[in-house]
């Protein structure tokens, strides 16, 4: 497996602590570029302030790191429609940390 296909597998593959669902499947994992070894990622949240914002990040940073990437993240704040999204995955799939 090379890098770009390792690098999806963990984007796509890193499980929420509280929800049973993927960072990327919530929407919180907004998109992604790889470049060779760098990795772009935009993640979108509910909210800027929220307490575990670091340990989500981490969850995916750190792997990749590990991968010798290069990795840059910017934050944003969901849509109205990325929001309503994740709080129906939310309500349906919690499991609490």
């Amino acid at each position: 497996m090379d890098f770009e296909q390792k690098a999806i597998e963990i984007i796509k593959g890193v499980e929420h602590p509280a929800i049973n669902h993927s960072l990327y499947d919530l929407g919180i994992i907004k998109s992604y570029e790889i470049k060779e070894n760098n990795v772009q990622i935009v993640v979108a949240l509910p909210a800027l302030n929220i307490p575990i914002i670091d340990m989500l990040i981490n969850s995916f940073k750190q792997p990749l790191e590990a991968l010798q990437a290069k990795v840059e993240v910017d934050t944003v704040v969901m849509t109205q429609e990325e929001l309503q999204k994740f709080l129906t995955m939310e309500q349906s799939a919690w499991k609490g940390m």
